[in-house]
């Protein structure tokens, strides 16, 4: 795939989900999905190795929350692995002050090289940490948005991450299947938030499902 058909297939793809891409955005992600393949040949950063798979199943379904971060000017994405969602939704919205963290150091040295090869330090930085629940401890900021991306099960996720939270913040959960409400309901409750909203939907091509739900 070259770069105009990988271009004109992300911008098809975030279009099909409501999500307008601009012709920056979209090749500065083609430029990261190369630096991901690259070192995913000695980091084990993801499964998906197909290029345009790679477009869908990371890039647009990362895309695809931008309608539930809205106007946040900070967003913290925990357990950050390859920087999804966080790297795509920071080229899409260049304003926004982005923290990755993980707990793996070389996954972290991958993503302090991306965010340096995307130009997007210093409004974007990776920190190598443990999200335990003490964000002052831990030197994690808090933020306007905390998301995750299969970090882990929403019941453990959202107590968690709501320890983050800026005040008035909201907790933006992506999932795969949309569990029962009644354990999203859970989940909020234990962490002392409400569940603002929930929706599904598909990705472009494959069909597969995908949820979001966020918690404020």
């Amino acid at each position: 795939m070259d770069k105009v058909a990988g271009r004109e297939s992300l911008k098809e793809g975030a279009g099909a989900l409501g999500v307008a891409l601009s012709t920056e955005a979209a090749d500065a992600l083609l430029r990261f999905r190369d630096e991901l393949l690259k070192w995913n040949q000695r980091v084990s950063l993801t499964a998906i190795t197909d290029r345009r798979e790679v477009l869908e199943k990371h890039f647009v379904d990362s895309l695809a929350v931008l309608p539930e971060v809205g106007d946040a000017k900070s967003l913290l994405d925990l357990g950050a692995g390859a920087g999804l969602p966080g790297i795509p939704l920071k080229l899409a919205r260049p304003e926004l002050s982005l923290t990755l963290v993980d707990t793996v150091g070389k996954k972290v040295m991958f993503l302090k090289n991306a965010l340096a090869a995307l130009k997007l330090v210093p409004s974007a930085r990776a920190l190598h940490a443990r999200a335990e629940g003490d964000p002052d401890r831990e030197g994690i900021p808090r933020a306007e948005v905390v998301i995750s991306r299969a970090f882990m099960d929403v019941g453990g996720f959202v107590p968690l991450a709501a320890k983050y939270l800026a005040p008035g913040g909201r907790v933006v959960a992506m999932l795969g299947q949309k569990p029962g409400r009644d354990v999203l309901e859970n989940a909020g409750g234990a962490a002392g938030l409400k569940l603002l909203s929930v929706r599904s939907y598909t990705l472009p091509w494959s069909g597969a499902a995908r949820a979001v739900a966020v918690f404020g």
